[in-house]
């Protein structure tokens, strides 16, 4: 019974480390990589941007990074396009929630 136990409390931590940790290596690894274009390809660069998508991902959903990135291409659209994803509310508010994720990234990791 207590096998038993341990067993499903591990399953239990697992599936939660699973649900925190939604973001695929690729989408991380090319954050990483234009992080440190924008900083420095250095080390130091590296533990940052590294430790900056580990705070957005803590922080956001792997789903709602996807829209608050797609939003964020758009918005530099010209045209009839980019106005209609600058012009919403939804865009904003996806915009906004991003752009917190990485103010918090920017205090923790820089």
């Amino acid at each position: 019974m207590l096998l038993f136990t341990c067993a499903a409390g591990v399953s239990a931590g697992a599936v939660g480390a699973a649900e925190t940790n939604d973001y695929p290596t690729s989408a991380r690894a090319d954050y990483v990589f234009g992080c440190m274009k924008v900083n420095g390809e250095t080390r130091q660069a590296l533990e940052q941007c590294s430790c900056s998508i580990d705070v957005i991902a803590s922080l956001i959903p792997y789903e709602k990074y996807v829209e608050a990135e797609t939003v964020a291409s758009l918005n530099q659209a010209v045209g009839q396009i980019g106005a209609m994803f600058r012009g919403t509310n939804e865009a904003k508010g996806i915009l906004a929630d991003l752009r917190r994720a990485q103010a918090e990234a920017e205090i923790r990791c820089f």
